[in-house]
């Protein structure tokens, strides 16, 4: 019997065959044997591949499936390509997931990254099936490439080798990991972004190296990720979990963190592989062409950008197809993307006769739920489920003068100042800065820290607060995003990396971070400068984000909005402010590893979470918005507000115990990895305690602030105005009704 009935599945593009498979077929088997997979031997007896093993996975069919437009050498070498993947994820169960041999993987893993040799070096000689493999398809593919994709293409391979090690470690615990820490993992293990490289190779368009770190292509390549793997989930639950006791499943992940039934785990997993695809529908068709119009990019650029989606798009439909036909999976009664939308059963892939819901074919029931977001809904203070916090709070001794430095800084950047498109005063006012109470998160989350870093720490949060609620008052509410966008770009002017004279700040926002610059990326290395630039821009720009979301009354997909919701929050800024007294200490490679990355990304999202659950009625009811993960949760998956709120309580108790996990097992084993000094090793110790700091002072900060309070949402957003007997009315009137009514509020 087999575990759950498949779903049915979101199929927007048809699958095309490639006219090269039977001449790739004859290839790819005679490539394998020559690099001897079809005889390498299990630990226990017998080999991992024999032919008609091989034959039966059809890996040629896959390939012409997903790559139906190339030519007869390339549909050959990428096949190549996969039958290695393949065979190297096979041999690695059979060798070390098995048997739990975690040095021994260690070193296999380690051998075979000798093998993606950088220009003018030579790799070692080879000792198994996947070296010779990898050895003979980088001699065949990289030197027809670019530096820049080899380098993507590098870091990849590398990564989808070496987190198979994350698996074989949380196999070994016996652990499943928390629904948002599957995700990023997956798409590093599961090797999808690997895929989206050989897509460039296979459609003979690189992405340009400039294109290829903005947010659109980041999102088109991450949700191709997230779908071709939640996809294989789906497909490979009975052999993964049943047969191989694997637990990097996301149907598994589901079944265990929601506590549902694998048929109902099944359901929503489909249902977040509709959302992907959604979103990269959205991406490819919205943020793709802005992005191309801004930039100025020429055609041939442009045409790139397009072959490279269209050949995602191809491997979507193609990749369905595939796993509906191959023996590797359960696949009874899958609907073949073949068939179109209407038709009848045409002989293979027939299965798509049997009865399918239109609106999950058709995608309708994600599509619906996105967009019905009611803004402005009266719903009332949420009640807040138990959150837990381990970590004791700690407070800075200079709060109170932190409290005073950051009104009177506030006050000269311009902050309680009228702005335009306000309709009366300013954005904030200083009673409205006094009782959001800046300095006391600034004080928790930085308790160590002299006066002058503090001050400086409480300004920036200043500046990040006023900004966001800055751009959805003055843009939003007139639907004003070229305006919006403007005022972003100018903000880079006031960043300088190398010495650049910045122009004359005007308004608030201009002249708070023209003033913050000065005084924190002077004396940073220009390395680390660069990067924090990197951090202040990832979140404003995310500020934009927000507005054209709003804009189309669209709730953001849950992954996106995960992954964006860390730029909102400025959690990348504040965190950069926290490492600048160890940048001497700590080389920046450490904290570009999955553990300290891993580490980071949990403490970032029980932090924004938090604000998530505070901030609920203020966003909804108040704001009329609809970038709260309470929000995000009702929608998806059709739950009322409450149950949405305790999913949200759940996912963060979920990233806590993560981090725990990371701070008592990852970070001993970091250590012993790199072979670090004590030095390197109580700063990093010392970080993750600032990350404890940093998410106990903000819990604390939102339990006590009145920004989210209901009584100063009232008085903020709903306040009784005066009224006099000789106010003018009557037709023609309504200009100076809003004189009046600003003059008296004033």
């Amino acid at each position: 019997m087999q575990p759950f009935t498949m779903p049915d599945f979101y199929l927007p593009y048809p699958a095309r065959l490639n006219p090269h498979l039977e001449g790739t077929r004859e290839h790819s088997t005679a490539w394998a044997r020559r690099m001897g997979m079809l005889d390498a031997p299990r630990p226990g007896g017998g080999v991992v591949w024999d032919e008609a093993a091989l034959d039966r996975m059809d890996y040629p069919l896959m390939c012409a499936y997903t790559h139906p437009d190339c030519d007869g050498p390339a549909l050959d070498l990428i096949t190549d390509w996969y039958v290695w993947v393949f065979f190297f994820d096979d041999h690695f169960l059979e060798h070390f997931k098995y048997s739990r041999d975690l040095s021994g993987a260690q070193a296999y893993l380690d051998r075979l990254d000798r093998f993606m040799t950088a220009p003018g070096e030579e790799p070692p000689e080879p000792e198994n099936p996947a070296e010779a493999g990898l050895r003979d398809l980088w001699a065949r593919t990289v030197p027809s490439m670019s530096d820049g994709w080899r380098r993507r293409f590098t870091d990849s391979t590398h990564n989808l080798m070496i987190e198979s090690m994350w698996e074989l470690d949380n196999i070994d615990r016996g652990r499943i990991a928390n629904p948002i820490e599957y995700v990023q993992m997956r798409r590093r293990v599961g090797g999808a972004p690997w895929s989206a490289n050989l897509v460039e190779y296979a459609v003979g368009a690189e992405v340009p190296d400039d294109l290829a770190a903005t947010r659109p292509v980041e999102v088109l390549v991450a949700t191709f990720a997230d779908a071709v793997h939640l996809r294989n989930d789906l497909f490979s639950y009975e052999r993964e979990v049943r047969e191989e006791g694997e637990n990097s499943n996301a149907v598994l992940v589901f079944e265990r963190f929601f506590d549902c039934p694998t048929q109902e785990a099944a359901e929503l997993v489909n249902d977040l592989l509709t959302s992907r695809l959604q979103q990269f529908e959205n991406t490819a068709l919205l943020e793709v062409p802005a992005l191309l119009a801004d930039r100025a990019v020429p055609p041939d650029g442009q045409l790139a950008v397009a072959l490279f989606a269209k050949g995602l798009q191809d491997w979507q439909a193609g990749g369905h197809e595939w796993h509906a036909r191959s023996s590797r999976y359960m696949n009874d009664d899958v609907p073949s993307a073949e068939v179109p939308l209407l038709g009848g059963p045409t002989g293979l892939g027939t299965s798509a006769a049997r009865p399918v819901d239109p609106s999950a074919r058709l995608g309708l029931r994600v599509r619906a739920r996105q967009h019905s977001h009611v803004p402005h809904r009266p719903v009332g203070p949420l009640r807040l489920p138990e959150i837990s916090m381990p970590f004791p709070i700690r407070t800075s001794p200079h709060l109170a003068a932190a409290r005073e430095h950051v009104v009177e800084w506030s006050r000269e950047m311009g902050f309680f100042e009228s702005v335009p498109g306000v309709e009366a005063g300013g954005v904030w006012d200083e009673r409205r800065l006094r009782v959001f109470d800046l300095a006391h998160c600034a004080a928790m989350i930085h308790a160590d820290a002299e006066p002058d870093r503090l001050f400086l720490s409480s300004d920036w949060l200043s500046w990040g607060t006023f900004g966001d609620d800055y751009f959805p008052l003055v843009f939003g509410k007139r639907r004003d995003l070229a305006a919006a966008k403007l005022c972003n770009d100018r903000l880079s002017l006031f960043m300088p990396l190398d010495g650049e004279v910045a122009p004359t700040p005007v308004g608030p926002i201009e002249r708070g971070l023209d003033d913050l610059w000065r005084r924190t990326a002077g004396p940073m290395q220009p390395a680390d400068r660069a990067r924090f630039r990197v951090a202040v821009e990832r979140m404003t720009e995310s500020w934009l984000w927000e507005l054209g979301n709003e804009a189309r009354r669209r709730v953001p997909d849950p992954i996106d909005y995960v992954e964006m919701r860390r730029r909102t929050f400025g959690s990348d800024m504040t965190m950069s402010l926290a490492k600048l007294s160890r940048a001497d200490v700590v080389p920046s490679e450490l904290y570009r590893t999955r553990t300290v990355r891993e580490l980071e990304t949990a403490a970032m999202d029980y932090a924004c979470f938090t604000n998530d659950l505070f901030s609920y009625q203020k966003e909804v009811e108040f704001e009329g918005e609809g970038h709260n993960l309470v929000v995000v949760v009702e929608s998806f998956l059709g739950v009322d507000r409450d149950r949405a709120a305790q999913v949200v309580a759940d996912l963060m108790t979920a990233r806590m115990e993560q981090f725990q996990h990371i701070v008592a097992t990852g970070l001993p084993a970091l250590f012993e990895e790199a072979d670090l000094d004590e030095t390197v090793r109580a700063a990093l110790r010392r970080h993750a305690d600032e990350l404890k700091d940093w998410m106990s002072g903000i819990l604390e900060w939102h339990v006590r602030c009145a920004r989210y309070f209901e009584d100063e949402l009232i008085r903020t957003y709903r306040p009784v105005r005066p009224t006099l007997p000789f106010a003018p009315s009557g037709l023609g009137t309504s200009a100076a009704r809003s004189l009046y009514r600003a003059g008296a509020s004033l």
